[in-house]
């Protein structure tokens, strides 16, 4: 089973890890330019309350789907989707892309950029090509235990799949908006 370690019946992602990571609404908007209007947008590891389904439903129908809802990524798919759009977490990174990749479908996965330093990005986007969304400054994560809140010691991008218009996208980010970075 791909969600689980062979043999020890555990899931992949971690909840004592302080994985569950909340994405702030400046590190959604983004990536909304890039999803066409109208098409149907699964957030996988997401709430009714998450930014990436309040601001994505805005103009486009939304299928949340949460661990803490019995619907994990690896077990349960939408009956109809077209687009994955998430902030996964970081553990077991290469599992959650494994499965995106494997529906054949275009996404976005929010993913800290030391990722690129592995062999895992190479292995797995080969075939079918990586699409960067990249940012001049870093997301400040929420996270569900405020007294392990730290200074954010990384970058992320959004991770794509078939959604981009080219291979590398650059965008300033703010905490008030966004902005195209001059060429």
């Amino acid at each position: 089973m791909i969600g689980k370690e062979q043999g020890s019946g555990e899931t992949l992602y971690s909840s004592g890890k302080n994985d569950e990571c909340y994405t702030p609404d400046y590190g959604v908007a983004p990536i909304l330019e890039f999803i066409p209007e109208g098409k149907i947008v699964w957030c996988p590891f997401d709430t009714e309350d998450s930014e990436f389904v309040r601001q994505i439903s805005r103009v486009n129908p939304v299928v949340h789907s949460h661990l803490w809802e019995g619907k994990d990524f690896f077990e349960w798919e939408p009956e109809e989707w077209d687009i994955i759009v998430s902030n996964p977490p970081f553990q077991g990174k290469r599992k959650f892309f494994e499965r995106a990749l494997s529906f054949r479908k275009p996404f976005a996965l929010l993913m800290t950029m030391t990722w690129m330093n592995e062999a895992a990005p190479v292995q797995l986007f080969e075939e079918r090509g990586l699409q960067l969304l990249v940012f001049d400054k870093r997301i400040e994560y929420k996270q569900v235990n405020p007294k392990k809140v730290g200074k954010i010691t990384f970058n992320s991008s959004y991770f794509c799949c078939d959604l981009l218009p080219r291979d590398i996208v650059m965008r300033r980010l703010s905490k008030v908006g966004i902005g195209k970075l001059p060429l």
